[in-house]
């Protein structure tokens, strides 16, 4: 329940938004897409869509090369790159050239691309669905790794003619990376090498408040919340949304700051303000409710596993009452995995479980600085020492360069 004087001071909050949307001074910029971002930096970019077997319309962009090395005749091996929950490709690109790995590996020699994930700002249709249905909404990341970066690792190997792609995810995109492997193990000779970000898949130990406030309402199948919950937008990409965060940056700059640390806590020592800034104009990106259920869900059985639907929908879906765990030993591609101490969310504890059940990985990297959190990972001032140049120098090893 929220107390009184909070309800007010984000009733307040919400009448500074509206009542201000008129001042020139509070007025929103308009969202600056994600290819549009960065050619404003002199980079090459392109957009492509992928439709999936069941019709979502996905968006994923491309650097192709560097204008700084002028490489585009050369041999440039792909990256797929793949954000979090609530968000989208802007998350690898918001700290700008100097930091931001999408920069990175382009000037690297690199052909980056970032996918974007069904239900956010950047895939918004269905040839076979509209998008105000529910059956829109129907998916959770299992969908997301089974399907949607199924699509988009096809999708560049044929562009490219690679064989093989690189693979780099934060957050929901490491999840999604080991739903796919372990789930369609085909796909492991697809991977030429892959880095997970703040890596989640167990979450016994989290201590973000996230979990003891949602979890026992939604972490069990069944139950009003479920049924009140399950198949919708959950936070949505919207003006209000937006304009709230904005002006809450006006207002005072720990307010910007927490926006971002809500639900991840861990502190703000290493964030960059300005990352910050730029996330907002297109963050929260829009997903299912199914995607937080789920992961409330594997907070509760201390499981990496499939959807709970309850014992009788079990039996329908996966024949046993309860769902089916993820297989971890099946996935063999070269998988390196940078985690922090400082994870709320995915802490190191529950690290230690994954390291445990994931036979062939073949680096378990900690980054050392301690107050080092889940969001660090892409809004970090020190991101590019502590994470993403030990992510391209593992990338130029495989690559013989």
């Amino acid at each position: 329940m929220v107390s009184p004087p909070v309800f007010a001071f984000l009733f307040s909050l919400a009448a500074v938004g509206l009542v201000a949307a008129e001042k020139s001074d509070y007025c929103l910029s308009e969202i600056v897409r994600s290819d549009e971002r960065i050619r404003s930096h002199g980079y090459p970019a392109e957009a492509h869509e992928v439709i999936t077997e069941d019709g979502y319309e996905l968006t994923l962009f491309r650097i192709p090369y560097s204008h700084k090395l002028k490489n585009q005749n050369e041999k440039r091996p792909p990256v797929l790159l793949q954000h979090g929950l609530f968000s989208n490709s802007d998350c690898f690109l918001c700290s700008g050239p100097d930091n931001s790995l999408a920069y990175l590996l382009a000037d690297a020699g690199y052909d980056v691309w970032l996918g974007n994930a069904r239900g956010n700002i950047y895939s918004r249709a269905n040839s076979q669905i509209s998008l105000n249905s529910h059956k829109f909404w129907h998916f959770d990341w299992h969908e997301i790794g089974t399907i949607d970066v199924a699509a988009m690792i096809d999708y560049i190997i044929e562009e490219t003619d690679f064989p093989k792609v690189h693979y780099g995810g934060h957050s929901q995109g490491t999840t999604v990376y080991m739903v796919l492997l372990s789930e369609r193990p085909e796909y492991n000779d697809k991977i030429a090498t892959g880095h997970m970000l703040a890596p989640c898949a167990f979450f016994e130990h989290g201590t973000s408040f996230v979990f003891n406030a949602l979890g026992p309402l939604v972490g069990s199948p069944g139950g009003i919340w479920n049924q009140l919950l399950v198949d919708t937008e959950l936070i949505p990409h919207n003006n209000l949304v937006n304009r709230l965060v904005d002006n809450g940056c006006h207002l005072s700059d720990s307010i910007c700051k927490n926006a971002f640390i809500m639900f991840a806590n861990g502190g703000y020592e290493n964030a960059n303000a300005s990352s910050m800034q730029v996330m907002i104009e297109t963050h929260p990106a829009g997903s299912s409710s199914n995607q937080g259920i789920h992961y409330l869900q594997l907070w509760q059985s201390h499981e990496f596993r499939q959807y709970d639907w309850g014992t009788k929908k079990n039996i329908e879906i996966y024949g046993q009452e309860l769902p089916p765990a993820y297989d971890l030993s099946k996935i063999t591609a070269q998988t390196h995995s940078y985690s922090s101490h400082n994870d709320a969310l995915c802490g190191p504890e529950d690290v230690d479980t994954l390291v445990s059940r994931f036979p062939h990985l073949t680096e378990d990297y900690r980054v050392p600085v301690q107050s080092f959190n889940h969001l660090d990972f892409i809004i970090a001032k020190n991101m590019k020492e502590q994470v993403n140049d030990p992510i391209i120098e593992r990338i130029n090893r495989y690559e013989g360069r």
